[in-house]
């Protein structure tokens, strides 16, 4: 069965490094970037931090799985042209060490300092440092790499505009209503249609072979994805909207007005920031999309941990750089296995940047800022770019605090997080850099 592997090899020594490397590369961006995910629910109090582990573990690990392989493919061949490595195997292979050494030095170090940066700018600025040390400008494949570049400045932006229209919608049509809870209830099976809809058809369009999911055809996905979608709004209708309204007049509205026919209007309480009912509406939503984010999350950000892991792999098994074969499942796996025991050791650090200290988050603000996030890394995925997951979060956070006031932001820790955006790929790429050049001196 592992007939492939010679033990005595020294390319076997560089591959059984590179698996240890890569659990720590995961582990810092599980500590690091899952906080992206659910670090505004944990902020609204929707849920508690064990919970959120325990959510994002599930989600990190299908998302890989299922939708992680095409990123992958991006970052282990997209950057630089596979040709110029024609029978240099071992060169290969100590270059796509070097990059998961740097790139983890630098999440854990971040992590450290609270800091949430970028896993996508670390893992590219780390391969781009070991291929000038090894090749010089030789190779890279600048139009793509210009494409993924692009992409970190466009996601924020595209997934902050999202967010803010999503959010200005729900404070214009609900919030803002003379009776918020009727509004609101009338709008939850739209929210969770969509939700689902964009859940379901980024895992059905062009899935992965081994589960078939490559057979089916987009009309099929779009036709399934839609009628999932209404099944769950009909639920939602005839279903969790009664249940939702009298357990919001029960717990929420009757104790501080008494009931007054079933009908509340916002002149009827006083709130600070939204009504206290809009919390309990936008509170399980605010935890499904949560789960959506985490599932985008580790689709994208799986490639940052094992992409030169998986490089490292079928360089060795194929005896060739080409790297034909899919991402092997098992791999994608023990990313998200290290993701997820990353998350759990040291995730709160970063948590409490994103979840509560860039802005007040509610749960209908924390909505928001989830789908729009999620929607631009799931779309990403599909089309296998690596966008930072960070960026778009953040990106949201901060267009949803400016719609609320622009006093909502906190502009100094915004300063301070774009700073170590930037300092990102340098760093990463002279810790890879540095790495590759003892590599190729003392091996």
């Amino acid at each position: 069965m592992f007939e492939w592997i010679d033990f005595s090899d020294e390319s076997f020594v560089l591959l059984f490094v590179g698996f240890i490397v890569a659990f720590f590369l995961a582990f810092g961006v599980g500590a690091n970037d899952v906080a992206n995910s659910f670090g505004t629910s944990v902020g609204a109090k929707v849920l508690s931090l064990r919970q959120a582990c325990v959510l994002a573990t599930i989600c990190e690990i299908s998302g890989a799985i299922l939708i992680g392989y095409r990123v992958s493919d991006t970052v282990r061949k997209g950057i630089f042209d596979l040709g110029i490595y024609h029978n240099e195997m071992e060169l290969l292979m100590k270059g796509n060490l070097a990059a998961l050494v740097g790139s983890a030095c630098w999440n854990i170090i971040a992590t450290f300092f609270s800091l949430p940066i970028s896993g996508t700018h670390s893992i590219i600025g780390a391969v781009l440092g070991f291929t000038l040390v090894a090749k010089g400008l030789e190779g890279i494949r600048w139009m793509g790499l210009g494409q993924i570049v692009m992409s970190w400045f466009i996601s924020p932006v595209l997934s902050g505009m999202g967010s803010a229209l999503i959010f200005y919608a729900i404070k214009r049509l609900i919030l803002n209503e003379r009776n918020p809870l009727e509004s609101g209830l009338r709008s939850l099976p739209v929210f969770y249609a969509f939700t689902v809809f964009v859940n379901v058809i980024s895992i059905l369009l062009d899935g992965p072979e081994v589960l078939y999911f490559h057979l089916i055809s987009p009309g099929a996905a779009l036709g399934l994805s839609a009628t999932m979608a209404g099944a769950v709004a009909l639920l939602v209708w005839y279903v969790v909207v009664p249940r939702l309204r009298a357990k919001i007049i029960a717990k929420v509205l009757s104790p501080m007005i008494g009931e007054k026919n079933g009908s509340v209007t916002k002149e009827s309480i006083s709130f600070d920031t939204e009504p206290p009912e809009a919390a309990e509406l936008f509170s399980f939503l605010q935890v499904l999309t949560a789960i959506f984010g985490s599932f985008a999350h580790g689709g994208n950000d799986v490639s940052n941990a094992i992409g030169p892991l998986v490089a490292l792999f079928l360089i060795y098994k194929e005896k060739t750089v080409e790297q034909t074969s899919e991402t092997p499942i098992r791999i994608l796996l023990y990313g998200g296995v290290g993701i997820s025991i990353g998350l759990w050791v040291w995730g709160r650090r970063v948590i409490q940047t994103i979840g509560e200290d860039l802005t007040k988050v509610t749960p209908s603000n924390g909505f928001s800022i989830e789908i729009g996030a999620a929607s631009t890394v799931l779309l990403a995925s599909k089309i296998g770019l690596p966008v930072s997951t960070t960026h778009c979060k953040v990106g949201s956070i901060v267009f949803v605090g400016w719609v609320k006031s622009t006093n909502a932001v906190d502009w100094k820790l915004f300063r301070g997080i774009v700073a170590a955006w930037v300092l990102t790929l340098p760093i990463a790429g002279g810790l890879s850099a540095a790495t590759m050049a003892l590599l190729m001196h003392f091996t």
